[in-house]
């Protein structure tokens, strides 16, 4: 009895027994498995974090899907990459604040689809149609406007261009939307190479104290109406803004000591040729990727854009790679590339590459026409490649479900 703890307070070993050193429970997957009887982690614990897939192969499994989007128009395979991206969504998201997102990119999405129908109904089309669904009131522009018209006549052939284009976007969005909610984006950022490792400090900052301000503001507002002052309108607007900013100038200063007093910002000492082969790397790789990207776009550069896109892509790793040794900073227990990572981003890869071929093959089939306009049909082996990127659902992690809190009110049984 001389050593049990006070009721609602445990003892010192029980609390450096009960979490890890990265906050989770001492019984989570990502640490109970690798600790012996000291509480030091094993060898196979550091290696990485077998509960989790690499963030980064979820962002390529969405890009390629997206990718796949804007290969086509036809509104059936279109639905088909949008119901594959919320399945795995349904499946695979985990019970964390920033994997709600993905509700408000579905929003958005069909906000754009909307958006597309108004200024097709409103502001006219180029489509030629003979369907005439509606005749709007137009209105006269003057000679300098030219092409561009309010009102007139509405046509079928035109709403239905306008869906099919906005809808490609749309999906492109919940495609985006989707790996916004499967990747953990502190993770993410922490995977990035050694040269990006400034840039990545400053998004996690800027993504950890976004949230302080919108509560900041919450609870200043909430204090003002409490003492019977509005909160609303502008006055009560820039009564509420000098303290919130006072609020983060302290945090951000309060940041900064720490950050220095930990040793941010070394770098390492590398010779000047280095450091101008970096740059001139890293520069003409963009410029090779920007100028091998627009020739995948246009019709006149479908004979170098893949090879200029390929060149760019290699030089900006290699410099990448050379601005690494700048970096003076070690990661505890990386994420790992594993199998499954390169079976999810191989799958997104697949639905990529088939919806790419069959656009070159049966471009008919994967445009349908508006004039004349014609039913769309769904291509068999388009639509078979495009549940391929149902394979995440199954071989991906399941998210691990949060902890239960317990109340140290509660009398033990």
């Amino acid at each position: 009895m001389a050593d049990s703890p006070p009721h609602g307070r445990p003892s010192p070993r029980e609390g450096l027994r009960g979490t890890s050193a990265t906050g989770e429970p001492a019984g989570s997957p990502g640490e109970s498995a690798g600790t012996g009887p000291t509480g030091r982690a094993a060898p196979a614990a550091r290696r990485g974090r077998p509960d989790a897939l690499h963030p980064g192969a979820w962002w390529l499994w969405a890009l390629a899907l997206g990718t796949a989007a804007t290969r086509t128009t036809n509104p059936l395979l279109l639905g088909l990459l949008i119901a594959v991206s919320a399945y795995v969504v349904a499946a695979r998201r985990p019970d964390a604040p920033w994997a709600r997102s993905y509700g408000v990119f579905v929003k958005l999405a069909l906000a754009v689809l909307l958006v597309r129908l108004v200024f097709a109904t409103v502001l006219g089309s180029p489509i030629p149609g003979a369907r005439v669904i509606v005749a709007l009131p137009e209105v006269p522009l003057p000679d300098w406007a030219q092409g561009i018209r309010l009102g007139g006549k509405v046509t079928a052939e035109a709403l239905t261009f306008a869906l099919y284009d906005g809808l490609r976007l749309a999906a492109l969005l919940v495609c985006v939307g989707a790996a916004n909610s499967l990747a953990n984006p502190s993770r993410l950022l922490k995977s990035l190479p050694g040269a990006l490792y400034e840039t990545g400090v400053a998004v996690v900052v800027a993504l950890t104290f976004a949230p302080h301000l919108i509560a900041d503001v919450q609870r200043l507002r909430a204090a003002r109406r409490l003492r019977g002052r509005p909160d609303r309108g502008f006055r009560g607007l820039a009564q509420v803004a000098l303290p919130v900013l006072e609020g983060a100038l302290e945090r951000s200063v309060a940041l900064a000591a720490a950050m220095d007093a930990r040793g941010y910002g070394r770098t390492a000492q590398v010779p000047p040729a280095v450091r101008r082969t970096t740059a001139a790397l890293t520069l003409g790789g963009l410029l090779g990727v920007c100028a091998g990207t627009y020739g995948l776009l246009s019709a006149a550069g479908a004979g170098y854009g893949v090879p200029l896109l390929l060149c760019g892509l290699a030089a900006a790793l290699a410099g990448l790679w050379l601005g690494g040794r700048r970096s003076l900073r070690t990661r505890y227990r990386p994420d790992r590339w594993d199998a499954r990572a390169w079976l999810v981003a191989a799958s997104g890869a697949a639905v990529a590459a088939v919806t790419a071929l069959a656009a070159v093959r049966d471009p008919a089939a994967l445009h349908p026409g508006v004039v004349p306009l014609v039913a769309p049909t769904l291509p068999l082996w388009p639509a078979a490649a495009v549940l391929l990127g149902l394979l995440p659902a199954f071989i991906a992690p399941a998210p691990q479900a949060p902890a239960p809190h317990k109340d140290s009110r509660e009398e033990p049984s």
